[in-house]
């Protein structure tokens, strides 16, 4: 069995599927691996690291994709990949169903089986293999450098011979997993950090990091919905929501929100009103950006600036901004999904039966599931 790398293409996307640590384990394992030349350049490894690792190199991408029985990447592949993509290869990437209809179209003409990365079921058995946890820990670790970057003051208390610096006020919207690695790293930057989630089960884990949790009795028993995800408000949830978030945001320097809900817009829960509560110099930076945004003014890939001063950041995946740790827990999760569909034998082994393999199908058998 051949598995391919390929190079990522994708503008801003630095990031590579495999690494060489993983590739070396692979190979180990009996798998033949062919990574395309430059594949991991971006992210800092090097040719020669594939080629040490026990990757065979390719120099092109229609060469590699000829040979293929499993193609990994990041980003989904372009029309163009798809079309070299060989009849009953698999193809490992992110896949969102809602942006690529006629990619998943062209995958079943060529009878590929495609699974999206994005769609690893929230179960024990995968929890190793989820890569949206693995880079949301990278996005909420960088928003918070980002947002401290953007703010016109230092985060931390000291005291100077020039007087004391009153520490930043820091409010995180979303306490997840990008969300308490933004908690985690405000406090480690000195800022005195607050957060909010409507579930009522993370409010322990937010103490635990040291911050405050805003506004207890706004949230709600059933406010978990499937995979552990906040689920859906009703409109009375969010009046409670909003009213709680306004009293509390308009005295922060900088605010991190990170609410999402999947296969659903982000939850709009910063209003154009509470951004104009707020003091000039405030910045707001909205890991949802991508799926239409927490705050109101959010603009997907731009920085806007208010009227009342206060600075908006719509950053759009900033994991690939931090490419070769990201890269290295990208790989490690998809290096584990590989594992569980290689058999004893060495084969490869697509159940869609299976519990892990059958969610994450989108593609199979010349069909969109």
């Amino acid at each position: 069995m051949r598995i391919v790398v390929l190079k990522e293409r994708t503008a801003g996307e630095h990031r590579v599927a495999l690494v060489p640590e993983s590739v070396g384990r692979l190979v180990k394992g009996g798998v033949e691996v062919l990574a395309e030349r430059g594949a991991g350049q971006a992210a800092g490894f090097s040719d020669a690291s594939y080629s040490a690792a026990g990757a065979a190199l390719a120099g092109s991408t229609e060469e590699a994709l000829a040979a293929a029985d499993v193609v990994v990447k990041v980003q989904p592949p372009s029309l163009d990949e798809a079309g070299h993509l060989r009849s009953g290869a698999l193809l490992i990437s992110l896949l969102p169903s809602s942006s690529a209809g006629n990619l998943l179209a062209q995958l079943a003409s060529r009878n590929v089986t495609a699974l999206g990365l994005e769609r690893v079921p929230r179960i024990t058995r995968a929890q190793s293999m989820d890569v949206l946890s693995s880079q949301a820990t990278v996005a909420g670790y960088k928003a918070v450098l980002l947002g401290a970057s953007t703010l016109p003051r230092l985060l931390p208390m000291m005291t100077t011979a020039a007087g004391s610096l009153t520490p930043g006020k820091v409010f995180i919207i979303g306490a997840g997993v990008a969300g308490l690695q933004a908690i985690a790293t405000a406090k480690r930057l000195g800022g005195v950090v607050s957060a909010f989630d409507v579930r009522p089960a993370v409010m322990e884990q937010v103490q635990s990091l040291g911050a405050s949790f805003v506004a207890a009795d706004a949230v709600g028993a059933g406010a978990e919905g499937q995979g552990g995800y906040a689920r859906a408000q009703t409109e009375d949830e969010q009046a409670r929501t909003q009213a709680a978030l306004a009293a509390h945001i308009k005295d922060m320097d900088l605010v991190i929100s990170t609410a999402a809900i999947p296969g659903k817009p982000a939850p709009v829960l910063i209003t154009e009103a509470m951004v104009g509560s707020m003091k000039s110099g405030s910045v707001i930076v909205d890991l949802a950006a991508e799926t239409g945004g927490n705050c109101a003014l959010t603009r997907a890939a731009e920085t806007v600036v208010t009227a009342n001063g206060v600075t908006i950041l719509g950053p759009v995946n900033l994991p690939a901004t931090m490419p070769l740790h990201a890269s290295q827990m990208l790989s490690r999760n998809i290096l584990t999904l590989l594992q569980h569909l290689i058999g004893k034998e060495g084969a490869l082994v697509v159940n869609m039966d299976d519990e892990i393999t059958g969610p994450m199908c989108l593609v199979h058998a010349g069909k969109v599931r």
